[in-house]
This record gives structure tokens, C-alpha cells and sequence, in this order.
């Protein structure tokens, strides 16, 4: 049995402040309400009020202006980040990318998955696990993708062959559902038994993890990927504008 987990209030309250954006009630240009009108409209906290503000300034709808409030910037120009291990999980098509799937099957739900995905320790879950591999044959990135029990039939997700597709768009085209944010949580640990003989590491060597949660609108996740990378094979960087 699958439990639904509500997104938290502050996404919810982005969510709607968004749409007011989105169908011109804030048009771009405008403020928007202050924190105390917005306390008062929607009868949330301060705090979560302070959260949703900030988490729609980070993702380009707001932006603050010094003596002037915080202003409506509208809909954030599409930014392609080809870089991404979020986007890369949920479009990777099995087929064409270097590597083998490696398990497909129901397993013990890990933790960190099961706290996302609302379930109970010691509940069942599907996952497709695959092994990337660069052009001399040296793994360099395995996935584990888990899948809520209620997106799985009617699908070929439990197919023990190889997906010509992405997941995304097959559970787009055979769910109706729609991913629409990511979010992504990078740690380091050492990798378990299983994972260091398949990504071939010595003992000692850590992994990079990064725990990939794809949503839908509402903030149901659909999706969630644990990505694990040889540590002493990365070098991340990216390249941002300050305010």
C-alpha cells in the first residue's frame, strides 16, 4: 500500500503565487502583496510565507529591489542544463546509452526513498537499475530509479529489457501524468558491496550520491533516482549570475 505525502505548505503557496503570476492577477512589472498581506490572505505563517518568497526569487518569478519590494519578473526564460543528473535520469533512453541494466524487480524500500515516496520501512518497491559505461567500457554511473506502486501497471517499467524511451515521457504518454520540477541532493558516503563491484572501486573509495525527485505539479513525486558517481572520477562546477 502506497502513502500520498502532500508537498509542504510553502511549495504549495509558491505553487499558487505562481499561477496568479502565470494568469495575470500579478502581472510582471507589479509587486506582489506584501509578507504581511500574503500572511493574511492565505492564513499561513510568517515563516512559510518568508519560504515560498524566497524559493520563487531562487527560481526567477521574483526578484527584490532595493527601496521598491519584491517584484514580478513573470515566467523564467527555459534554461537547458545538459549537465543535470536530474534530467539526464528521467530522459535516459536505455537503449542507446552505453551500459546494461543491471536488476528490475521489487526491493526493500532504501530510506531515503521510502521518506519521499511515503512509504513504510520494509515496504516493496519496483526499481531499474543501470549501469552507464564511457566508450572504453569503464563504469562511470549507476542509477537506481524507484517508481510509486500506483505508476507501475500499465506500464513497461517492470520489463526486464531495456527502455527505448525515458521514463518521463513513458509515464507521460502512458500515465497522463506531468513532471514538472526536479530537485536534487548531493552526498558522499562509501558506497555497499554491490555497488562497488559494479562501478569496479577499490575498497575505500567513496561515491558521490545524488538523490534525484521528480515531482508533478501538486508535489507528488513520480519519480526518484539515486545516482551514484566514482568520486575520484568528478569534478563538478557550475556557473552562476549574482544578484
Amino acid at each position: 500500500m502506497a502513502y500520498e505525502v502532500e508537498a509542504p505548505k510553502y511549495v504549495r503557496l509558491a505553487q499558487t503565487i505562481q499561477q496568479r503570476i502565470e494568469d495575470g492577477t500579478y502581472p510582471p512589472g507589479t509587486r506582489v502583496p506584501s509578507e504581511n498581506q500574503l500572511v493574511q490572505a492565505f492564513g499561513m505563517s510568517r515563516p512559510t510565507v518568508v519560504r515560498a518568497l524566497e524559493l520563487l526569487k531562487r527560481d526567477g518569478w521574483l526578484e527584490s529591489r532595493q527601496g521598491y519590494g519584491t517584484i514580478v519578473r513573470g515566467r523564467p526564460a527555459a534554461v537547458e542544463h545538459k549537465d543535470r543528473r536530474g534530467s539526464q535520469a528521467l530522459t535516459r533512453d536505455e537503449v542507446q546509452t552505453p551500459g546494461r541494466l543491471v536488476e528490475v524487480g521489487q526491493v526493500p524500500v532504501p530510506a531515503r526513498v521510502a521518506s519521499v515516496l511515503g512509504l513504510p520501512k520494509r515496504a516493496k518497491v519496483l526499481v531499474r537499475r543501470f549501469l552507464v559505461v564511457d566508450e572504453d567500457g569503464e563504469p562511470v554511473e549507476l542509477v537506481s530509479s524507484y517508481f510509486p506502486a500506483g505508476l507501475v501497471e500499465g506500464t513497461e517499467l517492470e520489463s526486464a529489457h531495456p527502455l527505448g524511451v525515458g521514463a518521463r515521457a513513458h509515464l507521460e504518454a502512458r500515465k497522463k501524468v506531468r513532471f514538472d520540477h526536479v530537485t536534487e541532493r548531493l552526498s558522499a558516503r562509501l558506497p555497499e558491496r554491490g555497488e562497488a563491484e559494479l562501478l569496479d572501486l577499490p575498497d575505500g573509495v567513496p561515491v558521490l550520491g545524488v538523490l534525484v525527485v521528480a515531482r508533478d505539479a501538486s508535489g507528488q513525486a513520480l519519480q526518484v533516482s539515486d545516482v551514484l558517481l566514482p568520486a575520484d572520477r568528478q569534478e563538478l562546477e557550475e556557473t552562476y549570475r549574482l544578484n
